[in-house]
């Protein structure tokens, strides 16, 4: 059985997300810890429920979903794995965060990263990835078939999408990439976002108004 455990970091409510099945094995999903309060919440459910980190996976690179990287590298010894096309935007936040006011420890870069399709696999769970650009140059998403979940980032929320505004975003893309990636799930698979509360594909397809 598939667990998921989600934490809300930063001054934007970023969604962290643990997951983990029987074996405890761990997957660490966009680390927002910024605070010493947030990293030690964190670490102190791993730690209380015996599990076993063994991987850290960045949806994309925006430096909500980011800022906890280094963190996760320093305590558990995992390097991010992302799709190469966010790089850009990972390397631009040492640049910004001071003008936002935000101490940042940069993250280490992957050893590996990830395809725009294919799968990944801990303990007894496989996740697929799901390329789905459009909030920013190359987000994936993270579905678990067989539990039908989807770590979605910032590309649906209930009763939204991701922002397109900020640099490598587009909007008919995103559309685009909700419509024939995401809305193909089926109706039940539960959505977790990068922010805000979770969402069904079917509540999504019938009442988000910028895809109705």
């Amino acid at each position: 059985m598939l667990h998921v455990k989600s934490f809300a970091n930063n001054p934007y409510y970023e969604n962290t997300y643990l997951l983990f099945d029987d074996t405890l094995e761990c997957v660490i999903i966009d680390p927002g810890m910024y605070t010493r309060e947030e990293q030690n919440k964190v670490a102190s459910f791993i730690t209380e429920n015996l599990l076993k980190p063994v991987l850290l996976l960045n949806t994309h690179c925006h430096i909500d979903h980011v800022l906890g990287n280094k963190f996760i590298f320093d305590q558990y010894g995992l390097k991010p794995q992302f799709h190469e096309g966010e790089l850009p935007l990972l390397s631009a936040v040492p640049g910004y965060a001071p003008q936002m006011g935000i101490r940042y420890q940069v993250s280490p870069l992957p050893d590996t990263f990830l395809p725009e399709t294919g799968t990944i696999n801990f303990g007894e769970t496989e996740l697929k990835l799901i390329f789905a650009p459009g909030h920013s140059p190359a987000h994936l998403c993270f579905y678990a078939e067989n539990e039908h979940l989807l770590i979605g980032g910032d590309v649906l929320f209930r009763e939204s999408i991701g922002r397109t505004d900020l640099p490598g975003g587009n909007t008919e893309q995103l559309i685009k990439n909700i419509r024939k990636k995401l809305f193909v799930l089926p109706d039940q698979v539960i959505v977790y976002p990068g922010h805000g509360p979770e969402t069904t594909i079917g509540y999504e397809k019938q009442y988000n108004p910028f895809l109705t």
